[in-house]
């Protein structure tokens, strides 16, 4: 519904009436381009594989813009003067990418630094829930040109950003400091300016915490790329660096020159918590253990498919044996078999029958009746 006109209310002068009807004008475009800009935020974000919380839009209303004229409208010519007619927020889940949303906002629009302001530089006590960036944009006419609208590279928008703890905080301490209406008493300042700190302290520390745990990747990479698998615990991250090596691809071609069948390649990080269930503590474990038992994992496939006319087996058949072989070698029989067949395929009553099954069918191979 079309918000009826009456400038009177504001008591404004003529010349911020003047503006004020310049907004009124320019407001379709405005909800058209506020819209416009968020999606070209998100697409970029993805490209450049920057995840964030959120991205906001919103177009001044027209009471708030009257309400900004009437305290300082003398400051500005017209409506292209005012640069947070449109604006945007992109919400981040850390510190530091904050950064890196502003480089991509670089990137994408001509930046007005003399009105632009990085709030993060501000040290007041209180002062977290604003610690935002913000950038006060243009579109250039090199990057895009309207016909219908070439208003579009006379506007400027604000784009705001920062992390979601000082976005949480800044709208709770908006609500409890401004929108009640009174002055808060100074003990009740005092213990929101504590909080401020703490708030400020978790957030340098998710950022810490992250950074530390991409060191911790990094090195885990470089160990695993070394062949120095004795060394690299098991989880996770290990397990996942360790899968790109293709461990279990030797035992998998072996088992498909059976049948000269095809491999379909699908995830095996699965097996991370079989193994994890072995006791297996580090990748050398895993190694180990596949050196071991791939003779008998064949001896398995062999006698599961010789016989029929299977051409595509799942990538998962090399190491699903060498598990069933290490279980009934270790003792674990049918009610081991079971925990696998659960832990992979989802716990159902029909593991059990397949346990007992996969027992017939090994029972007199020769890696079960080997002597230690």
């Amino acid at each position: 519904m079309k918000e009826d006109i009456n400038y009177s209310d504001c008591d404004l002068d003529p010349h911020c009436e003047a503006i004020l009807k310049e907004y009124d004008s320019l407001f379709p475009f405005f909800s058209e381009m506020a819209p416009g800009l968020q999606e070209r935020l998100r697409g970029f974000f993805a490209d450049a594989g920057i995840v964030v919380a959120a991205v906001e839009q919103r177009v001044k209303t027209r009471k708030s813009l009257a309400g900004k004229l009437a305290l300082k409208g003398a400051k500005y010519n017209s409506i292209f003067d005012i640069t947070d007619i449109v604006g945007l927020r992109v919400i981040t889940f850390y510190g530091d990418d904050v950064d890196k949303v502003a480089s991509v906002i670089e990137r994408l629009f001509e930046i007005d630094w003399a009105n632009s302001v990085d709030k993060r530089k501000l040290h007041e006590i209180d002062s977290f829930g604003y610690l935002s960036l913000h950038y006060i944009c243009r579109i250039t006419e090199k990057d895009f040109v309207s016909e219908a609208h070439p208003e579009l590279n006379k506007i400027r928008f604000e784009v705001q950003m920062r992390t979601v703890l000082q976005h949480a905080w800044a709208n709770m301490n908006h609500d409890i400091g401004y929108k009640s209406g009174v002055e808060v008493p100074k003990g009740y300042v005092r213990n929101l300016s504590r909080l401020a700190g703490m708030l400020e302290l978790v957030d340098d520390e998710f950022s810490r915490i992250r950074a530390e745990i991409w060191d911790y990747r990094r090195k885990i990479q470089s160990m695993v790329a070394s062949g120095n698998l004795d060394e690299v615990p098991l989880d996770g991250d290990s397990f996942r660096s360790y899968l790109a090596l293709e461990p279990f691809k030797e035992i998998n071609r072996r088992i498909a020159a059976i049948n000269q069948a095809e491999i379909h390649e699908v995830s095996l990080m699965k097996f991370l918590q079989v193994f994890k269930a072995f006791r297996f503590n580090t990748l050398g474990d895993v190694s180990g253990f596949i050196r071991e038992w791939s003779d008998a994992a064949y001896q398995i496939a062999a006698y599961q498919i010789a016989v029929t006319d299977i051409d595509i087996i799942s990538s998962t058949i090399g190491p699903q044996n060498l598990c069933i072989a290490y279980i009934l070698r270790s003792g674990g029989g049918s009610a081991g078999l079971k925990l696998l067949f659960d832990a992979l395929n989802g716990p159902s009553p029909a593991n059990e029958t397949m346990a007992e099954f996969v027992i017939e069918q090994t029972r007199d191979l020769p890696f079960m009746n080997k002597h230690d």
